[in-house]
């Protein structure tokens, strides 16, 4: 029998869609549905980058879509918060709830102190910043700053480019030297390996700079195991060096930049030395990596977001992304930069909401549990969250949970699975995946849009998000247009803004290339989308914006008492905080030896991790791969995943980046000591750690 007539016999079909999960490839699927379940989930070769290969973590996206996290039915709550007392509710009710809800505290409030709070990395076009956006505009809620990632990176990118596409996966292989800065593939974007493979058979040199050796690092000609935070003074030691041997790209630099002067004079000061000492480096490794800069071509810089999670995030990127303009790497295939794709569409929003922008507050959402402890006038009464786990992924954890215990904030979540948010909600509303419903994927990694198809029916009584936001809008009274009432009309209602080619492209074959068939050539095939096509490589209004100013190096807070860098970098286990809910085991703490042999440390040792904002109780894995004073918590961690219900996020603070106000994750300072006895009472919240303190 046939493959086909097996297929025919068990009552299979294979569906074509797209992960739209929060990583650079966007990785085309092949979805095996059996009896109107899914079967498996492999990859498809639709798109070319991907090619038929996927991770671990969306192979095992239906154990999400069948779990027993999954949220079948809209629940209310009936006791306490977080005690897990619910009610099942019909979404007439639920909506019901929700809408009067709104209106009571818009009338005695106003709408400012109503809050939606989502972050959109992982969902498509379609399911965020549609008709949602359309909604609370109309309704005049506070404005969300969605800044917890990236903010930091774009801001720079488009001070100094525009939104100029950067060098896709498929070019890396025409490189000679490959920097990978701040970005782990291994983990976060796989389908980037392969080239990095190929341009080493070829003879390309490979450049890592990270705290950790990671994989790729292993296999790097060059590994800079810098500090957190000290990215900047790497790149800046590498300008200096240019200019100071006249290595600088001077016809490039007069026909295409502004500003280089000004770049120069910051990074003058910058020796191998001095920057090798802020950075934990030897200077040798420094000469090394500029020397191999300089000389070889073509050179492509990956910047990653790992270096922009700290104090210094926007003069990080600047200095970074400045060097392919300073060392003249442009206009040859292989050569330049990359960073995010995502605007190579220049697709905005603004396009379909067809809402202007309210001129209410606008809450920055690093700051939540000081927004809904502090701010007055009016206070935050409702929090409105979907596409987001806060719990799980905003700073300060501490004061995030004590700011969601309010008995008088009234909170809907929107969501798939029971995450650490929803169990503290008033009404939980169930949420579709990508895989029961419609969305376009944009690639942040290369420069296609991808079709996104249901591949299911709606589990139970799960709804888009397009639906439910039209419904809610209807019973507000809102005049939202007929044009998404559901997700199969909002489809048609988005792509419609979309050049005509890209849209039939899409609709005909499910994936549209972008500029230069995918693989643009910087200052070739594009160019800066900025005044004059000009790299403004000392942009003056950022200048303004920063207290210590541009390309300047902020020195971290010594505290003897916290010697330790904690960082939170992404794994193989989740997409930020997505699947979560499936890690089966309790989090390890990674911990170099020399840090765990001073605290008299062994693998397997529950420690506590603590600081002045709170503690974290968890094993501890040694690790030579760490750098030496930096430890490491996964990121996106579940508050089940620890021993005490705390993550890394506990003793991370909602102190904001140099520009920008992104979220210092990578800024954490504690300390690690070993819980030598636990001694449980009757009430398991007065349980007792008997704590040996650190050597």
């Amino acid at each position: 029998m046939s493959q086909a007539d097996d297929d025919l016999k068990w009552g299979r079909s294979k569906i074509d869609t797209v992960c739209p999960l929060d990583c650079p490839d966007t990785c085309s699927l092949e979805v095996t549905v059996e009896n109107g379940k899914i079967l498996s989930i492999d990859g498809s070769d639709k798109n070319p980058i991907t090619d038929g290969y996927i991770c671990g973590k969306v192979r095992r996206f239906g154990e999400r879509v069948y779990g027993d996290a999954r949220i079948h039915q809209p629940r209310i709550r009936t006791g306490p918060r977080s005690a897990g007392q619910w009610k099942t509710a019909t979404w007439d009710e639920a909506l019901g709830s929700i809408a009067s809800r709104m209106t009571e505290i818009r009338q005695q409030w106003g709408g400012e102190s109503i809050l939606p709070f989502s972050y959109g990395g992982s969902n498509g076009l379609l399911s965020q910043d549609t008709v949602d956006a359309r909604l609370f505009r109309q309704f005049g809620a506070a404005r969300l700053a969605r800044t917890v990632c990236s903010i930091p990176t774009r801001t720079a990118s488009q001070a100094l480019y525009g939104k100029m596409p950067g060098v896709t996966y498929a070019d890396y292989c025409n490189a000679k030297l490959i920097v990978i800065w701040g970005a782990n593939p291994s983990s976060s974007s796989i389908h980037l390996l392969p080239y990095i493979r190929s341009a080493q058979e070829a003879g390309a040199a490979l450049v890592v700079i990270d705290p950790r050796r990671t994989n790729l690092a292993r296999r790097a000609d060059l590994h800079l195991a810098l500090k957190p935070g000290t990215d900047v003074v790497v790149a800046l030691s590498i300008h200096r060096y240019l200019f100071e041997q006249s290595l600088a790209a001077e016809q490039f630099l007069a026909e295409h930049t502004e500003g280089a002067i000004r770049l120069r004079e910051r990074a003058a000061e910058w020796t191998f030395d001095r920057a090798a000492a802020v950075a934990g480096l030897d200077p040798e490794l420094l000469e090394n990596f500029a020397e191999m800069y300089t000389d070889i071509s073509p050179a492509v810089v990956r910047c990653g977001w790992g270096l922009e999670r700290n104090r210094n995030g926007v003069n990080a990127a600047l200095a970074i992304l400045a060097l392919p303009a300073i060392a003249g790497k442009f206009g040859v295939r292989g050569g330049g930069y990359s960073m995010s794709n995502a605007d190579a569409w220049m697709l905005s929003p603004d396009d379909w909401i067809g809402a202007p922008e309210p001129n209410t507050r606008i809450v920055n959402m690093n700051k939540l549990g000081r927004a809904l402890l502090e701010y007055r006038d009016p206070p935050i009464q409702m929090l409105f969250v979907y596409n987001c786990n806060p719990v799980a992924t905003m700073p300060n954890q501490n004061l995030v949970l004590k700011g969601m215990n309010r008995e008088d904030l009234f909170t809907v979540v929107f969501d798939q699975v029971m995450t650490d948010t929803a169990d503290l909600a008033d009404v939980v509303l169930p949420a579709t995946t990508f895989l029961e419903s419609y969305d376009v994927a944009r690639s942040y990694g290369s420069t296609n849009l991808q079709l996104a198809r249901p591949v299911i029916e709606a589990v139970e009584n799960a709804r888009p998000n397009v639906e439910v936001f039209a419904e809610l809008a209807t019973r507000l009274g809102l005049d939202i247009g007929t044009d998404y009432a559901s997700d199969a009309e909002a489809l048609l209602r988005l792509t419609a803004d979309f050049p005509d080619e890209a849209q039939r492209a899409l609709m005909e074959g499910g994936l549209a290339e972008g500029v230069a068939r995918g693989r643009p050539i910087q200052f070739r095939d594009v160019f800066p989308r900025t005044t004059g096509r000009k790299v403004y490589l000392f942009p003056e209004h950022l200048e303004q914006q920063s207290s210590i100013g541009l390309y300047r190096y902020k020195t971290e807070n010594e505290n003897r008492d916290y010697p330790l860098t904690l960082i939170s970098p992404a794994t193989e286990k989740t997409i930020c905080s997505t699947l979560g809910e499936l890690r089966a085991r309790v989090a390890r703490l990674h911990i170099h030896p020399a840090d765990a042999e001073s605290r008299g440390l062994s693998t397997g040792d529950t420690v506590r991790i603590f600081n002045d904002l709170g503690e974290v109780h968890c094993t501890v894995a040694i690790n030579a791969d760490m750098r030496s004073g930096t430890v490491g918590l996964p990121k996106g961690l579940w508050r089940m995943s620890t021993l005490n219900g705390s993550t890394a996020n506990a003793l991370v603070s909602d102190s904001l980046t140099d520009i920008g106000g992104g979220a210092v994750f990578n800024d954490a300072r504690v300390q690690v000591a070993r819980v030598v006895t636990v001694s449980f009472t009757e009430d398991p919240m007065l349980t007792k750690n008997t704590v040996e303190q650190p050597h």
